[in-house]
């Protein structure tokens, strides 16, 4: 079948009245987890995974990436208006949003941001209709030691790219995957790291472990800041941006989109690096850069755009290769293996009805976010004014009810509770989170090919060099693990060189 057929039994299944709910509701719970500090799509997802139990996959996949879409677009509604990013990719956002707000342009900033983010979403959803397939096609030539390498070198990117201390984020990728082989060897069957548990014959549920290292500790962990929401009161009109507007920010919407449609591709990128590359990208190249951080229009539609394309096209990793590229793709990874559904080069040929029906839905989700965050800014400033700890009782009730309800047991409720407390040390001395949950789904995977790759060649770990891919792609990671030291011994040879000119 060729893409047109394909995208027209993606709407088919997209367009039914149970899909559409869905992602109407994840658009609004997107949009509203954007604009509400304090609480990111990845503690949103996890809280919902057990709802998503009861839905069909499809379902579960358009509702949880219409959360993780709309939390983009929400995020800049306070970035904008309280100078507080409401999600971490639109902290960049503030620089130039805020600013405007002041001199009276808060609706034209607004309004730039969401027809940007819906020009850069629905660019690269285009991207994915047409990369996608060729990515899965090729990825079937990957034996054991092609994924172990690539899953090595993904894990190596998400680590190097997404936090600002590479060794934190090293420790916390070798915790997850010790975590991860929590449970039965999957060869010989023998129990690992069970401490006389029976509970922990099957390994730690990620559900229960997500729902207390990013829901409860996320909410721990805002507590203890001092709520200080001064919204800036300007008249949301003029939510167009004039035609000047878009002379200035046309070219800053189609670069960005570009540069966080790659971006978001790659393990660890995501919006968040994205959002910042492009900021830098138009600031080197404007006219005027001094205007940059006072009020310039394509400092919200650089960042904007390349934070909603980079959100998109992070699905790509995902459907094609089966790796999770961040926090919030991995809880969606595991809505899918809670299914009984494998991503992965298969996924096009096993299920194509959740492959394109959740492409589809990425069409249809772009024109429901733009509808729902320009009428609703009003709406969205009265919601900014409640109070967090309302929300903070809400979210601790429901992840309780949900730990409990995923298995019917109070295990699960203690264990949620474990690793609340586990997260929020873990985040009071700046650990980051997202490499231990990446380690933690990868590292099975990791351990798996890395067997199966050993027994079909004697033992011999030339096989991963024997092959033209799997070499490439563990030089690369080789590569990757270097350039900190590499960096580092340049930057000692460099003030060396300085200190030794007279």
């Amino acid at each position: 079948m060729g893409l047109f057929e394909n995208m027209a039994g993606g709407f088919a299944v997209a367009v039914t009245w149970s899909n559409l709910f869905y992602c109407a509701i994840g658009a609004l719970l997107g949009t509203a987890i954007g604009v509400l500090p304090g609480l990111g799509p990845p503690a949103t997802i996890a809280l919902l995974l057990p709802v998503t139990l009861k839905m069909q996959p499809v379902s579960a996949v358009i509702m949880l990436a219409g959360i993780f879409c709309g939390a983009m677009y929400g995020g800049s509604t306070t970035s904008i208006l309280l100078n507080i990013p409401g999600e971490a990719a639109s902290v960049v956002t503030c620089l130039d949003g805020y600013k405007l707000a002041r001199k009276g342009r808060a609706g034209a900033a607004l309004g730039m941001s969401a027809i940007g983010s819906f020009i850069a979403g629905s660019l690269a959803v285009l991207g994915i209709s047409f990369m996608a397939p060729t990515l899965a096609s090729f990825a079937l030539k990957f034996g054991p030691p092609e994924y172990f390498c690539l899953v090595f070198l993904g894990l190596m990117m998400a680590i190097y790219l997404a936090e600002e201390s590479i060794l934190k984020g090293l420790m916390m990728a070798s915790l997850g995957l010790l975590f991860g082989t929590v449970g039965l060897d999957p060869v010989d069957g023998t129990h690992r790291f069970t401490l006389g548990f029976d509970r922990l014959t099957d390994g730690v549920d990620f559900v229960v472990m997500a729902m207390g290292m990013f829901g409860l500790a996320e909410i721990l962990c805002n507590l203890e800041e001092v709520e200080q929401r001064e919204i800036f009161k300007t008249a949301l009109k003029g939510l167009l941006p004039t035609a000047d507007d878009w002379r200035k920010a046309w070219g800053s919407v189609l670069r960005g989109s570009l540069l966080g449609f790659f971006i978001g591709v790659l393990p660890g990128g995501g919006a968040i690096i994205s959002s910042f590359a492009a900021y830098a990208v138009e600031k080197r190249l404007a006219k005027h850069p001094e205007e940059f951080g006072h009020g310039a229009i394509e400092g919200v539609a650089a960042p904007e755009s390349a934070n909603n394309a980079a959100s998109t096209s992070s699905f790509i990793p995902l459907l094609t290769l089966g790796i999770p590229g961040n926090a919030s793709i991995a809880m969606i990874f595991v809505a899918l293996m809670m299914h009984g559904v494998r991503p992965g080069p298969l996924l096009l040929t096993e299920h194509p009805d959740i492959f394109w029906g959740v492409i589809a839905s990425m069409y249809i989700g772009n024109v429901m976010l733009l509808g729902l965050n320009l009428p609703l800014i009003g709406f969205w400033v009265r919601v900014l004014r409640v109070p967090y700890r309302y929300l903070a009782a809400i979210v601790v009730a429901v992840c309780i009810i949900g730990a409990y309800s995923v298995n019917n047991s109070a295990w699960d409720v203690g264990m949620m509770l474990f690793f609340g407390v586990v997260g929020y040390v873990l985040r009071k001395f700046a650990f980051p989170a997202a490499p231990f949950i990446l380690a933690m789904i990868l590292g099975p995977m990791l351990e798996k090919t890395l067997q199966q790759s050993l027994i079909g060649s004697g033992g011999s770990f030339l096989t991963f060099f024997d092959r033209p891919i799997s070499a490439t792609l563990l030089i690369a990671a080789g590569l990757l693990m270097l350039t900190p030291v590499a960096k580092q011994m340049w930057r000692r040879y460099r003030d060396r060189e300085r200190l030794s000119v007279p």
